[in-house]
């Protein structure tokens, strides 16, 4: 059986950490070859060097969502080195959390540029590209942008955002012969919690529950064989898969479940 990915160039936005780097890693594997985009250049050598080691090829790309100009540059340079874009995986994310009333409209549009507008920065980047590759997109939403959870209103309706772009440019594109696949994950293991609410990483403790939370191997696995496949949207963990049926089909009860799971843990007004 040959490699499923075998000469494709595949750039990833956001691959320095979790999801997107270890989807690189097995890309690679699969013969893929990486352009590796993020913000941070160590993590992205340290990739890099991984995927090197076992016989791989991967560049890496620094350049911040948030900056067109800086992330068309990262891409127009990983097209003149590899030659062509085949797949753009657009990863790059974090997560606000916080009571609303603990919030204000900065932490929302701080939120919306990176998850959204970020996330659109990345598509027009690529575009020429995937349309001359006639090649795919990932977008990476979230269970999160199907059910309304407390104290995460910025990142739900970040991702309900990308869930709702999707949905539409799915046919918008398949015009000029780009395949469009969300991939929405559950709970993944990944940086998401351990980062603060203006993305910087910290230690503070996961909290989800260990059990609840799907290995990134077995993520990422799920969302190459969906991007193989050319699916238009894909549920990454089973919880996940669980949650949006019961949020499709018994909506009063879900968000009562959750309401009461969460009642008396929230901060109150000050």
């Amino acid at each position: 059986m040959g490699l499923r990915f075998e000469n494709k160039v595949v750039l990833i936005a956001g691959a320095s950490a979790g999801i997107g780097a270890e989807t690189a890693r097995q890309l690679a594997a699969e013969g893929a070859r990486l352009a590796l985009l993020a913000r941070r250049l160590d993590k992205l050598e340290g990739v890099c060097a991984e995927i090197k080691a076992q016989g791989g090829e991967a560049a890496p790309y620094v350049a911040d969502v948030t900056d067109r100009a800086s992330l068309e540059a990262a891409v127009a340079g990983a097209a003149e080195r590899f030659g062509r874009l085949d797949i753009v995986l657009a990863n790059a994310g974090f997560g606000v959390t916080g009571a609303i009333y603990r919030l204000d409209v900065d932490d929302y549009r701080r939120q919306f540029e990176t998850n959204f507008f970020g996330l659109l920065n990345t598509i027009y980047a690529v575009l020429p590209y995937l349309r001359e590759s006639r090649g795919q997109l990932g977008l990476l939403g979230s269970v999160a942008g199907m059910i309304g959870t407390p104290a995460t209103s910025p990142y739900n309706a970040s991702k309900f955002a990308v869930i709702g772009l999707a949905e539409a440019i799915y046919h918008d594109l398949d015009e000029q012969g780009i395949a469009v696949t969300l991939i929405n994950p559950g709970f993944v293991a990944s940086e998401l919690r351990h980062v603060n609410n203006r993305g910087e990483v910290t230690n503070k403790p996961d909290p989800i529950p260990a059990w609840l939370v799907l290995p990134t191997d077995k993520a990422a696995r799920t969302i190459i064989n969906a991007l193989y496949r050319r699916k238009p949207d894909v549920i990454v963990t089973f919880h996940g898969k669980v949650f949006a049926l019961c949020k499709r089909l018994f909506p009063r009860a879900t968000r009562w479940v959750i309401r009461r799971m969460s009642k008396g843990r929230l901060p109150k007004f000050p």
